[in-house]
């Protein structure tokens, strides 16, 4: 999957770079946006596509960078095989929802790679904490730990690119050592 983002991503920036505008009279802006982005986004360590979605307030810090307070979502269920002396094993499951809050930071390359103004290309990280909430299904008894690798801590680093098929509207590739992320960008 992830190798398959990887092809996209690259495509995509051959693309910008063929798709070069023919002058621009003012260097781009890109924050002061309010931005919102629905997609399916692909975690690791859940191993399967899952529906995510993002709010953020970008604003301009210096040329070509941003920062943005997000807050984001995605919820993802699994399965866990358990009994006792008094209850028949068998699968359970447990629904967990995670909420990431932070900032990011996001540089921008379209002036370096004289791309069109239709599209953007950046390297961002963000940092915040994931708060999470897990919910076992009715009538499991056995211990409700959720066993997890990812630490509260949301330290995550991005590729990406987006096509702006408006000026409010886009679609988005994210790659991501977090979710990974494909959807449509609102822009107000």
């Amino acid at each position: 999957m992830k190798t398959i983002a990887f092809i996209s991503a690259l495509f995509l920036m051959v693309i910008g770079f063929n798709l070069q505008a023919q002058e621009k009279s003012a260097p781009e802006k890109y924050g002061n946006t309010l931005n919102l982005g629905a997609g399916i986004g692909y975690y690791g360590y859940v191993g399967q596509p899952l529906p995510v979605g993002s709010i953020n307030y970008e604003f301009d810090v210096f040329r070509n960078f941003t920062l943005a307070p997000f807050i984001g979502g995605y919820a993802y269920q699994r399965n866990y095989y358990w009994g006792d002396k008094n209850t028949p094993y068998r699968n359970y499951y447990y629904r967990t929802v995670v909420v990431p809050v932070g900032v990011k930071g996001t540089y921008y390359f379209d002036q370096l790679f004289k791309a069109n103004p239709k599209w953007d290309f950046y390297a961002a990280g963000s940092l915040g904490f994931a708060f999470r909430n897990s919910v076992w299904e009715n009538g499991y008894n056995g211990n409700r730990t959720v066993y997890q690798t990812a630490s509260p801590l949301y330290l995550d680093a991005h590729i990406g690119a987006e096509y702006h098929m408006t000026q409010k509207a886009g679609i988005f590739l994210d790659l991501s050592t977090g979710v990974s992320t494909f959807g449509l960008a609102i822009h107000f």
